[in-house]
């Protein structure tokens, strides 16, 4: 059953662009401003770059091993326990990310819309419908999000152009920042909402040219990027880097203060907010997804599917877990800066491996 072999470049492109571009839209302003002041801009094109080099890394491995699989190919690259180890930390990361994504969007939901339902349904309503989504094939999988792409990307795009006509530049300089001391960190911690790039390693498989994954690749980051840069220069440039540290979610703020020419809308946060579900929901199902999808590789199962339901009580535990939600944001910021290593580094050694060894083939 393999791979069906009927991704195209745009779908693979779509499917990362989808998964990438999720719950950590709202606070991403708010990321980068606390580590460099008017420097965020810069701080998040870095962080696109350090990002960029995880998923060169993923891409490569995948081009030399266009027909196995993530801990397939780990196996034949490291051995089969010390392979087996470093897919099980990649499935357990994964599930980690998928009930942090949920519990971040049932708190913005509880605070922001539905303020008397209780945190418990809304996570466990988003983490079922993703169960039940995930239950499909590679090919149902890419049509989900090669559908929503343009419901997420476009309103997106046109909310935050629109929003830059009341940034002040003068906001955004010095553009290196205000004496920033901890550039570094924000880098990283930036960095790490771009991880859901990873989920190039069960795509590529599944594309119908592999050796035309890495110009998915770059088309991916590349728009995603642009987008997150774009969303960082409106939010500071609105607002001002000491105001944009006082608010929780500044893109959503930022959605509130835009309107449509000639005041058709006066505030778009509504019509953000549900654009920003369904960015939600694509992250938190290529996360569940790509989950199933590397344990059923891992454990040798022919079929992913049964494993959607036994995950879930697990993912709503840890999503529970954090007591506050300025907790969960420190949870967040550890896991992510961490996962670096499983997402960034680990591939990297991998390819690193595969070259020294020659495993593979050679793209």
């Amino acid at each position: 059953m393999e791979y069906p072999k009927q991704v195209t470049t745009i779908q693979a492109a779509a499917i990362l662009i989808s998964t990438i571009i999720g719950v950590g839209v709202l606070p991403l302003p708010l990321f980068a401003v606390r580590s460099a002041n008017t420097g965020a801009p810069l701080v998040t094109f870095f962080a696109v770059l350090v990002s960029s080099l995880g998923l060169w890394a993923v891409t490569k491995l995948g081009m030399r091993f266009p027909t196995q699989s993530f801990p397939q190919y780990s196996e034949e690259i490291l051995g089969k326990w010390p392979g087996r180890i470093g897919s099980g930390i990649v499935v357990l990361f994964f599930a980690i990310l998928a009930s942090l994504a949920s519990r971040e969007f049932g708190e913005v939901v509880i605070t922001s819309v539905l303020k008397k339902t209780p945190l418990e349904v809304s996570v466990i309503v988003m983490l079922m419908i993703a169960t039940l989504a995930s239950r499909s094939d590679m090919t149902t999988f890419t049509y989900i999000h090669h559908l929503y792409l343009p419901i997420i990307l476009g309103p997106a795009i046109l909310i935050v152009s629109l929003s830059l006509k009341n940034a002040d530049a003068d906001f955004l300089l010095p553009l290196w920042g205000n004496a920033p001391r901890d550039m570094l960190n924000g880098v990283l911690i930036i960095a790490a909402l771009f991880q859901g790039s990873f989920i190039q390693t069960i795509v590529i498989p599944a594309m119908r040219r592999p050796e035309k994954a890495m110009k998915a690749g770059f088309w991916g980051m590349s728009i995603s990027g642009a987008l997150y840069i774009t969303i960082v220069i409106a939010a500071v440039g609105v607002f001002g880097p000491a105001e944009t540290k006082l608010l929780l979610w500044p893109t959503l703020e930022l959605a509130k203060t835009t309107t449509l020419p000639g005041n058709i809308l006066e505030r778009l946060d509504a019509a953000f907010l549900a654009i920003w579900v369904t960015a939600v929901f694509t992250t938190i199902f290529a996360s569940y997804y790509l989950t199933i999808h590397l344990a059923s590789k891992l454990f040798g199962l022919r079929d992913h599917r049964m494993l959607s339901l036994f995950i879930l009580p697990f993912l709503f535990v840890m999503a529970m877990l954090p007591q506050s939600i300025l907790q969960m944001y420190e949870v967040i910021s550890i896991v992510g800066r961490c996962g670096l290593i499983i997402t960034i580094v680990y591939p990297m050694l991998l390819l690193m491996i595969a070259n020294i060894r020659k495993k593979g083939g050679l793209r």
